[in-house]
């Protein structure tokens, strides 16, 4: 037996027969939206309430075959048995589904008993074994589940339009299926409605959205509010003389302040060692590939390139590295979003650009010679691969919220290792620093890179047992003095 759903879309149902029986199942019919017809040589008082109070055709003469001609679906429910069975013959013959009340198995379908809460149907088949069972069963869920799960019900159409309005048809299956596990308490309450801050960049806007995901899981609808960024108004000049820090954040800051947004979502990698005293940071995403990655247009690895071959990077961080790897090469400042920098290698502006393999995946880019760095070659920027979600600091059911939504554990001890060298170092996010924490059964590895204004390289490697912020933060620390502490010569690795 497969129980499914009938639409009306306007389909007639034909009930034949006029006792108990046909009314119960004309009553069933009617609530859930089709036009009925009824033949009857007598029609009972029940089922006469039914059409005089829904104006619903009916005729008081014996059964003709052609009743079923133009018919949606057909009820015999006449005390004649072979009666019955004609109309299923008909009925099959005109290719309509029929249902015999008095032999379930002679039809094509049973109708469930049903009760309603709102617009939320609950139908219960025995496959015509036990009618009155069915009701009661029905009844008792209805009651049990009472008047919270019709206003789920509603909360959740909502979301679906929602969702359907808003992410690609690849990304709302995940949403729905975690909305539809969400609490019934929490569902039955109108759904929460939230502004994200967020820079209008297309990575930004697909990072801000993946949160926004997750959120609507939760029953939250989310707004973008688009924002352009010191940074992002100027693309010429490189980030560590643009006589500022937070180039990236500042402005999505003060729209929290301004109660114009109620979070906001950045790449983690933008972010300063400390926050402002009003703001905290709610939640740390699942980690993207964090690796730096070499694309080409000709040259198949940063091996390959030839000497004086010009590579683009405006990250100081990168540069020292690649200068210690490959010092015969040129390195010119390269700017502006991930679409821009592809497209400056593709004109052949550039030999080669580094870039963060993370941006790539999230905007399914690519380039024709694309190898990411090992961790131990490229030390990552702290919390590169990560989102942020930031919030002002006094709003701690927010933060409660977003860290419930979006917070991933194993991110957040790794990130905040990193964040914690960032603090101890006292550097800038734009400074010649990399930072990168990686956890595996438990042991979190972490590797760090510094270069001081002297020029000299400095790379520090350490493993210790981590399951609590306390201990990731303390080995965050403890790499930052091990980076100050030893300096090596310009390419010399430990």
């Amino acid at each position: 037996m497969l129980p499914i759903s009938l639409q009306p879309n306007g389909g007639r149902a034909v009930i034949v027969g006029g006792g108990d029986v046909a009314a119960r199942k004309a009553e069933s019919i009617a609530a859930a939206g089709f036009p009925i017809f009824v033949v009857a040589e007598r029609i009972g008082d029940r089922l006469r309430a039914l059409l005089i109070e829904s104006g619903s055709a009916h005729e008081q003469r014996s059964y003709d075959a052609r009743d079923v001609a133009d018919a949606a679906l057909v009820v015999a429910a006449t005390d004649d048995s072979e009666v019955n069975a004609r109309i299923v013959a008909d009925a099959r013959a005109a290719r309509v589904l029929v249902c015999d009340a008095e032999s379930p198995g002679r039809g094509d379908f049973t109708m469930p008993a049903t009760e309603r809460l709102g617009t939320l149907t609950i139908g219960v088949d025995s496959g015509g074994r036990a009618p009155a069972f069915s009701r009661r069963v029905a009844r008792d869920l209805a009651a049990a589940l009472g008047a919270p799960y019709a206003d789920a019900l509603e909360t959740l159409a909502q979301m679906r339009e929602y969702v359907k309005d808003t992410f690609a048809p690849e990304e709302r299956a995940p949403i729905l299926r975690g909305l539809a596990e969400h609490p019934i308490d929490q569902l039955a309450a109108a759904p929460v409605t939230l502004v994200c801050a967020t820079r209008e960049s297309k990575l930004a806007t697909i990072q801000s959205r993946s949160v926004a995901a997750l959120l609507a899981q939760r029953c939250v609808v989310t707004t973008l509010l688009g924002i352009t960024t010191a940074g992002d108004r100027d693309q010429r000049t490189p980030i560590e003389q643009l006589g500022a820090v937070n180039v990236f954040v500042k402005e999505l800051e003060s729209a929290l302040r301004e109660r114009r947004a109620d979070y906001a979502v950045h790449s983690c990698k933008d972010l300063a060692g400390l926050l402002p005293d009003d703001m905290r940071l709610a939640a740390i995403s699942h980690r993207e590939d964090p690796r730096d990655v070499f694309c080409s247009a000709r040259y198949r690895d940063l091996e390959s390139l030839p000497p004086g071959a010009v590579v683009g990077t405006s990250s100081p961080r990168r540069r020292v590295q690649l200068e210690a790897l490959r010092p015969d090469l040129r390195y010119d400042p390269l700017r502006g979003n991930v679409d821009t920098r592809l497209r400056k290698l593709a004109n052949g502006e550039y030999d080669a650009i580094v870039v963060a393999l993370a941006g790539l995946k999230r905007l399914r880019a690519s380039a024709a010679h694309v190898v990411p760095f090992p961790i131990e070659r490229m030390v990552p920027a702290v919390g590169q691969g990560a989102l942020a979600v930031e919030t002002r600091a006094d709003d701690d059911h927010l933060a409660a919220l977003l860290r419930d939504a979006v917070n991933n554990l194993e991110s957040e001890l790794c990130v905040e290792c990193e964040r914690e060298g960032l603090r101890a170092m006292r550097a800038g996010c734009s400074a010649p620093l990399g930072i990168h924490a990686s956890l595996s059964e438990g042991k979190m590895t972490v590797h760090g890179v510094f270069a001081p204004e002297n020029g000299i390289l400095t790379r520090a490697k350490l493993e210790r047992p981590v399951s609590t912020l306390q201990e990731a933060r303390a080995l965050g620390a403890e790499v930052a003095e091990r980076l100050k502490a030893s300096v090596m010569p310009l390419g010399v690795e430990r």
